[in-house]
């Protein structure tokens, strides 16, 4: 059997990889599960599923995940560690094949990071590693071999249909958006949304951050810097289109004029299957995509005015060094004080444009820099938002 890791395993990637894996019995073994505080599903799958390893987001957590495995009769217990080592340890536990890369935001750099240098297939979900440190991610893959292969569903898409292309003939790669719940908003009723309305995605069920990410358009910004790490292509051979019925999952335009596009259900149990099956392609216990029931499908250019995240983040791609990530912190800084309610969601953007105007980008030559960017980006825009909360006004 394919021994895994998941970084990750109780959200939303994490969850399905298990179905994926539970649909090929005989075929895959978890070897690792990395999760934060949820320990009450993580119990759940390692009683299923009986990891070797397994860690968790601090002590507390890993105590209480200890009682609630000896209440579930499971013996032995796993070795349980905790926080960002904790992760490192389960991405490169011994005998792991594949490592899933589904933790949220910038706490998966590392333990991704140390994966690739293992020589390890990576299946990335975690698009801000590579947004943060994609050369030095692709670097690290280079030098050991591994592969490194996208979950996103846009890019994993862009995968498909970039199987058997040549890099000279590609003209342009394409990422689709649904466009979010705010696709027909007014700017005024953007800036004023509530979290309860910014989190109602039409098409995919995700996580509060990156479904946030979605409502501003920020999500598709990532995934441009993503791409350019992926498939080695400019920031002016990526664009977006918004395709409301999240039908196609991303295409490609080659220098001829054809268009190769990867169309399927909206479920992201095909891409994590893809990765882990990869070069094969098997039977998938999903539905087909059904043809007939398509009425239309449609696709416009993506309202920058609207949501300026997109503008922001082709800069940091154009300016690079460090800018990505601070970019990203930033991002990852005022979505959490949105959902909190600190913040309006129109003051997402300009906080995010006020941290890139404020920092001075440089290489990003090694992890360290990288990540001093990412915590003065966090400060600086924490910083930002406390300076609001005291004088009792939002950006």
């Amino acid at each position: 059997m394919k021994q895994i890791a998941i970084l990750g395993s109780t959200g939303s990637i994490g969850c399905n990889t298990l179905r994926v894996v539970e649909a090929f019995p005989g075929e895959f073994g978890v070897a690792a599960l990395g999760a934060g505080a949820n320990v009450e599903v993580l119990a759940e799958q390692i009683d299923r599923h009986r990891p070797r390893v397994v860690s968790v987001a601090d002590e507390a957590s890993a105590e209480k995940l200890r009682q609630l495995l000896r209440v579930r009769g499971v013996a032995p217990l796993p070795r349980i560690s905790v926080g960002v080592d904790g992760l490192s340890e389960v991405a490169t536990v011994d005998g792991a094949e594949i490592v899933i890369g589904a933790v949220v935001g910038a706490l998966g750099l590392l333990p991704t990071y140390r994966a690739l240098e293992m020589g390890r297939r990576v299946a990335l979900a975690n698009k801000e590693t590579l947004v943060v440190a994609g050369e030095l991610m692709t670097r690290a893959a280079e030098k050991s071999g591994a592969e490194l292969l996208p979950v996103d569903s846009e890019h994993n898409a862009l995968h498909q249909c970039l199987r058997g292309e040549q890099r000279q003939e590609l003209k342009r790669l394409i990422l689709t958006a649904s466009g979010g719940p705010f696709r027909l908003a007014s700017k005024d009723d953007i800036e004023n949304a509530t979290p309860a309305q910014a989190l109602k995605h039409p098409t995919w069920r995700m996580g509060a951050k990156i479904t946030i990410d979605s409502a501003t358009l920020m999500n598709k910004g990532l995934e441009v810097i993503e791409a350019h790490w992926l498939f080695n292509c400019s920031a002016d051979e990526i664009d977006i289109v918004v395709h409301p019925q999240s039908v196609v999952h991303s295409m490609i335009e080659l220098i001829d004029g054809s268009f190769i596009a990867q169309l399927g259900v909206t479920d992201m149990r095909h891409a994590i299957q893809y990765a882990l099956t990869y070069p094969a392609r098997r039977v998938s216990q999903l539905p087909p995509l059904d043809l007939m029931t398509l009425s239309k499908l449609e696709f416009f250019p993506p309202d920058t005015e609207k949501f300026p995240c997109v503008g922001l983040a082709y800069r940091a791609l154009r300016t690079g060094g460090t800018l990505p990530a601070v970019l990203n912190a930033a991002n990852e800084v005022a979505v959490a004080a949105f959902l909190e309610e600190k913040i309006r969601l129109g003051d997402i953007p300009r906080l995010i444009g006020a941290a890139c105007d404020a920092h001075t980008a440089e290489p990003a030559s090694n992890l360290d820099v990288v990540l001093a960017a990412d915590r003065w980006a966090r400060d600086w825009v924490t910083q930002q938002i406390n300076g609001l909360a005291a004088v009792g006004s939002r950006a």
